[in-house]
Order: structure tokens, then C-alpha cells, then sequence
């Protein structure tokens, strides 16, 4: 592990728990890790961020999901297969990821968030109820193939809000309410990290001291978010998924036109 400043790894550690809480309440928490990351550890080469985050992301995500299959009612084998064909989508995003020019892709990325954000804000009754009957196939099969397969390769392509996209997606998908909703995509995305971090592994790209200080952080902040979102219910998910999607909005818009 690279020499790193006493303050400027109790920064890391804190963004790493604030991470884990916003990533288990609604998806969204590389937008706090990854930029903490980026800035802490300036000379180092990107690929290691990567792997080091991944590392770091993998243990809250867990945790949370683990949390919520405990408290919550969660159809496992569709969340799994789900999460099989997002991991099939990164590892594709990722392979195509080096010929894309993301200034070419934020502009996009916020017209979407914009118009999830205006679909949130004027539809105020969305993610409130829970299922009122079992879901068909047809909707299992689409949210395997679209939800699972398209937002994987996004996440492996570009990555920011991949979360909070798969729960609206899949609250829309399956019918779901946030919380439900919010418990599904922390499976999935247990399985995009856990392809993602075999990958940095192999290449050997994964600070793992530091890793494994930051996942005690964002373990502490995955449970912590994981109960709250269960206690408070989808009013609660709803508003902070507000939140994040406005701070995507605004950290994308910043990178496009002021980085």
C-alpha cells in the first residue's frame, strides 16, 4: 500500500461508510467513493482505484443484501438471474469501454437522469405500494434480458447510477416498491462487483490493506442504511433516491463542462 497521510485516509474511511449507507438506501454510492478515491490517491494509476473500490464497494453491498433477504420478503432466484445477466452486460461494457468517449456519453447520461428525476418528483404514489399479485413471466423475462443485461453493460461502460437505475428499472420491471426494489439491486449488483473484482484480482490491481480498512467503514454504512430504508419504508428510499439523483445530475454536468 501506497504511503498515505493519516488525515487523507480518515477521509477515505469516512467516504467509504457515507458510501455504504447511500448505496444501501437506493444505489449511488461510487458517486461519493470513487471521486474520494480519485482525489486521495492522485498518482496512482486508475486501474487500482478501480479494483481498490470494487473491493471496498463489494463488502457493504453484501452486507446490506444479506440484511435485507433477512428483513424483507425477495424472490432470490430472480434476483439471481437477474444479477447473472448484469454481470454478463459489465463484463461486455468493459470490454467496449475503451473506445468510448464519455464526454460524448454524460450529456445522455443526463437527459436520462432528468427525466427519471421529473418521473419521481410528478408521479409521488411510484414505489409506495407493494405487489398486489405474482409477477408474470413476461416481466421476469424482460428484466433479465433488458434490465439485467442493459444496465450491466452501462455499469461496465460508464458506471455513475447504475444502482439507482436498477431500482427504478426493476420497481418499474416487476412491480415493486422502493424497499423491495432496493433489496433486489443490491443482489445484482453483488454480482456485477464480484465479476469486476475476480477481474482486478487476476491482474493484480487491488490495494488490499487499504481496501480492507475502507470495507469496515462501508460495511458499517451498508447496515446502517439497509435498516433505516427498512424502518422508514419507500417514503424514506424515495427521498434520498431524490437526493442522489439531483447529485448525479450535478456531478456529471461539473465533469462535462467545468473538469
Amino acid at each position: 500500500m501506497p504511503d498515505i497521510p493519516l488525515t487523507t485516509l480518515a477521509l477515505l474511511c469516512l467516504a467509504a461508510g457515507g458510501a455504504g449507507w447511500v448505496d444501501a438506501v437506493v444505489g449511488g454510492g461510487g458517486l461519493i467513493q470513487l471521486p474520494a478515491l480519485l482525489l486521495g490517491l492522485p498518482h496512482l494509476p486508475t486501474a487500482y482505484v478501480l479494483g481498490t473500490n470494487k473491493a471496498v464497494s463489494i463488502v457493504g453491498t453484501g452486507a446490506a443484501a444479506v440484511t435485507y433477504t433477512r428483513r424483507t420478503r425477495i424472490d432470490l432466484r430472480t434476483a439471481f438471474r437477474i444479477g447473472l445477466a448484469a454481470a454478463c452486460g459489465s463484463l461486455c461494457g468493459a470490454f467496449f469501454a475503451a473506445g468510448i468517449d464519455s464526454a460524448v456519453l454524460r450529456p445522455l447520461i443526463m437527459v436520462v437522469l432528468l427525466t427519471v428525476l421529473a418521473f419521481v418528483l410528478f408521479r409521488p404514489s411510484f414505489g409506495s405500494a407493494p405487489a398486489t399479485g405474482p409477477v408474470s413471466r413476461q416481466r421476469v423475462l424482460v428484466a433479465i434480458l433488458v434490465v439485467g443485461t442493459g444496465i450491466g453493460f452501462y455499469d461496465g461502460l460508464v458506471g455513475p447510477g447504475t444502482g439507482t437505475f436498477l431500482v427504478l428499472a426493476l420497481a418499474t420491471t416487476l412491480h415493486l416498491d422502493l424497499v423491495a426494489a432496493s433489496a433486489t439491486t443490491k443482489i445484482v449488483n453483488l454480482c456485477t462487483n464480484l465479476g469486476a473484482l475476480v477481474m482486478f484480482s487476476y491482474q493484480g490491481r487491488v490495494l488490499w490493506q487499504l481496501a480492507a480498512l475502507m470495507a469496515a467503514f462501508n460495511l458499517t454504512g451498508g447496515l446502517i442504511g439497509a435498516r433505516m430504508a427498512l424502518k422508514r419504508g419507500s417514503g424514506f428510499v424515495r427521498g434520498v433516491l431524490v437526493v442522489v439523483v439531483v447529485s448525479l445530475v450535478v456531478k456529471l454536468a461539473h465533469d462535462q463542462w467545468f473538469a
